[in-house]
């Protein structure tokens, strides 16, 4: 069944809740595809069939094969009721829209979702993972082939040069940290202190952390729960870390997922705001049982989207023009040993929770 995040979904809901409305659509567009069409020139009364998208947001409506490269016509028709102008998808270097300027030509790229951007500005190749641990938590990689996950854990995404990027996104990751501050009454420092401060596997303690239900998995409804209480964990050192040890192995699980559907798993990046805690970083590795590099902060989302510009405007004059080597950032390498333990006592109880009141 498709998560409630793919557009085809959400096109469900519409034939569903409102027939009418659903009945008047004439084209499907999403927001930077539309934002490109506006850029363009174009508008009200306008050809919609001048509409333009990428693969990576192609490959998040539910309608459109990354393994054939077109449009499942027939799937959005069973969610909308009928068939409905689609943009057309263009290649990662190339142009989806041109104006015509006296001093130029203006040129319009594809564009891109955030985390195929994201990938693009950290030059992510194959067997490479990135961690963005923000209020929500993301697991994304490269991979040479496309992916179709029955579970739902994997959502097999298109990239933007070419290849995939198969993702699992959690909806609790650095607001479980907030969390965790907010109920010790401390600051996002003094927390990443009191987390280093505990033992590895903070001596039984252990947080399930769906403080907002869960999309990965599936458990809309879930709260978070807390295990192994006992005298002797219940200090704050001991709460901090069952909460960072908590939201790691959440993200761990979908590196888990990823790897049983055979996307290699080689080197990992952290990134987002959570990547910023010190406990996190060090943390890590002990979790995923890899080493763990951190960028230094960046909008990496804004720099593939430069990287791109780049490289349509050099395809533009020479279609073998790649995508351009940047050099990157500076980085930091974080290692420790493995802990396995965490994650097994992790995984005994990470089913044990209630549901939201009402629901």
């Amino acid at each position: 069944v498709p998560v409630a995040s793919l557009t085809v979904t959400k096109l469900r809901w519409l034939r569903d809740a409102e027939p009418e409305n659903a009945a008047r659509v004439a084209a499907v567009a999403l927001p930077h595809d539309w934002l490109s069409w506006r850029l363009a020139g174009h508008g009200p009364g306008a050809d919609l069939t001048t509409l333009a998208t990428d693969r990576s947001d192609a490959s998040g409506t539910g309608y459109w094969s990354p393994f054939t490269g077109e449009y499942r016509r027939d799937l959005l028709e069973r969610a909308l009721g009928h068939d409905a102008v689609l943009p057309r998808v263009v290649g990662p270097a190339d142009v989806a829209h041109r104006l015509q300027r006296t001093s130029g030509d203006l040129l319009v790229g594809p564009g891109a979702g955030d985390n195929a951007a994201a990938a693009l500005g950290l030059g992510m190749s194959t067997g490479d993972v990135a961690l963005s641990i923000g209020t929500s938590g993301v697991v994304s990689a490269i991979s040479a082939q496309p992916i179709a996950d029955a579970s739902g854990m994997v959502t097999g995404f298109a990239d933007a040069t070419g290849q995939f990027l198969p993702l699992c996104a959690t909806l609790n990751a650095a607001r479980v940290l907030d969390a965790a501050a907010r109920l010790l009454g401390v600051d996002h420092a003094t927390l990443s202190d009191l987390a280093l401060a505990a033992p590895a596997g903070a001596d039984g303690l252990v947080l399930v952390p769906y403080l907002e239900g869960e999309r990965t998995p599936n458990r809309p409804d879930a709260t978070g729960a807390l295990h192994g209480v006992r005298l002797t964990n219940t200090t704050p050192a001991h709460l901090a870390r069952a909460a960072v040890e908590g939201m790691l192995c959440a993200l761990a699980d979908g590196l888990d997922a990823m790897r049983a559907q055979g996307v290699p798993v080689e080197r990992v990046q952290l990134i987002g705001g959570g990547a910023q805690s010190e406990a996190v970083r060090r943390i890590a590795p002990t979790i995923f049982g890899l080493d763990v590099t951190v960028p230094e902060p960046g909008e990496y989302v804004a720099d593939g989207a430069a990287r791109q510009a780049a490289w349509v405007l050099a395809a533009s004059q020479d279609a073998t023009a790649q995508a351009p080597s940047w050099a990157a950032s500076t980085s930091e390498v974080y290692s420790a040993a493995a802990e396995p333990r965490v994650r097994e006592q992790y995984a005994a109880v990470r089913e044990l929770t209630a549901k939201r009141p009402g629901a």
